[in-house]
């Protein structure tokens, strides 16, 4: 009896023990794979981190960087000599209403784009957003991307959901239709101004080191620095695009948004109004553009051709990815105002008051939406037909 007692207490002692064995071993294991997984979540937070970085600082370090470039060794007191004694203030306040007014036909015309999507049926109008609510969700979408280029567009996107509970992809998918329609116009009006001024432009080629017949073998320092960083910004901006819309792939509500934002341009109800703001947008960017030419002496007679072509040329030179084209505007208008005679230190004044006057009323226009914005009523209590903010909000979580 007493070997039958200590056989099953030793047997029990052997089975209690590898039960502890095997229990410390999936203790260790759980707690080397909760470690893992606690690394991996700190590894991605890490990265989106990383990223949000890299997306506001890699656009100021490069704006920064060509802005020093071209500035270094300058005298700020002449510059500031120029402002206040030399500048005729006069022309530069005349530009504003311009200014303001381009990016009013902006909102006025996405209403023309959103109508048909939002009331697909001919005659209804059961969710029209409200024209004060579009101007102001443009101004603080240019007010933004000064932050962090090209955000802009999401977060007008994003005020137009808050206000007038309009779904976040479809607004989406009519930024996409205005963003082709106008891409389309720049290439129009550059190919017609490159065939008027096509001495010039050539001239701009040589200047920055290009030759036509030998392009890749005429390249200066100067101009390939700059045009090989604007180059790898632009790349890494399409990395970026590329992969948010790889996450759009994944959505098939956000995706059926976007189409059907694209395709809406065939609905729109009215055509005229609608080319009317289109032309009436770049128009008076033009105008916000040319009348600075009268504030100084020494661009008031360059003509209207000059004021064509170094607009065109700063409008290509913004789609590298900096706060509003600070940096490589600068270099490419001031390198075609050199060509048609300007001395190059007093070009160098021209774009700096220019763009940083301009860019200071975008601020202002941003922190005037934003006041207003605050005192505007929210969709659920304007319209009875808007969507859910629940809802909304859940569908621009997934993008």
């Amino acid at each position: 009896m007493l070997l039958f007692f200590t056989f099953h207490s030793s047997l029990f002692t052997l089975l209690l023990y590898l039960f502890a064995s095997r229990e410390d071993t999936l203790a260790r294991k759980c707690k080397k794979n909760f470690a893992f997984s606690s690394l991996i979540r700190i590894f991605a937070v890490a990265m989106k981190i990383s990223n949000v970085i890299l997306k506001i600082l890699m656009p100021l370090i490069l704006g920064a960087g060509i802005l020093y470039w071209m500035y270094r060794g300058e005298d700020w007191q002449t510059i500031w000599h120029v402002m206040t004694d030399e500048m005729d203030w006069t022309w530069m306040l005349l530009s504003f209403p311009f200014g303001i007014l381009a990016q009013m036909f902006r909102g006025w015309r996405w209403r023309q784009t959103l109508e048909p999507v939002l009331n697909p049926a001919p005659r209804s109008s059961l969710l029209v957003p409200r024209n004060s609510v579009l101007v102001h969700s443009i101004f603080v979408s240019y007010a933004a991307s000064l932050v962090i280029p090209r955000v802009g567009e999401f977060t007008r996107c994003g005020v137009l959901n808050r206000y007038d509970g309009v779904s976040f992809p479809k607004a989406l998918g009519t930024v996409v239709t205005e963003r082709a329609i106008d891409s389309l116009l720049l290439m129009g009006i550059t190919g017609l101004v490159l065939l008027l001024e096509m001495s010039t432009f050539g001239m701009f080629f040589r200047k920055t080191g290009t030759n036509l017949q030998s392009i890749l073998n005429s390249f200066s320092w100067a101009g390939y620095l700059v045009v090989a960083l604007c180059l790898i910004a632009i790349l890494i901006l399409l990395h970026f695009l590329l992969h948010k819309l790889s996450i759009y792939n994944k959505v098939r509500a956000t995706l059926t948004g976007i189409w059907q934002g694209v395709i809406s341009l065939k609905d729109v109800r009215n055509i005229p109004l609608f080319v009317f703001f289109t032309l009436g947008i770049w128009v008076s960017y033009f105008l916000h553009y040319y009348l600075t030419f009268f504030c100084f002496d020494f661009t008031a007679d360059l003509g209207l051709g000059c004021a064509l072509v170094t607009f065109i040329v700063g409008s290509i030179a913004v789609i590298v990815p900096t706060p509003n084209g600070a940096g490589p505007w600068h270099f490419a208008v001031k390198t075609m105002l050199i060509l048609y005679g300007v001395a190059d230190e007093k070009a160098l004044y021209f774009v700096l008051i220019v763009h940083t006057v301009q860019t200071m009323l975008v601020i202002a226009l941003g922190v005037y939406a934003w006041l207003a914005l605050n005192f505007t009523s929210r969709a659920d209590s304007f319209y009875p037909h808007a969507e859910p903010q629940s809802t909304q909000r859940s569908a621009q979580s997934n993008i």
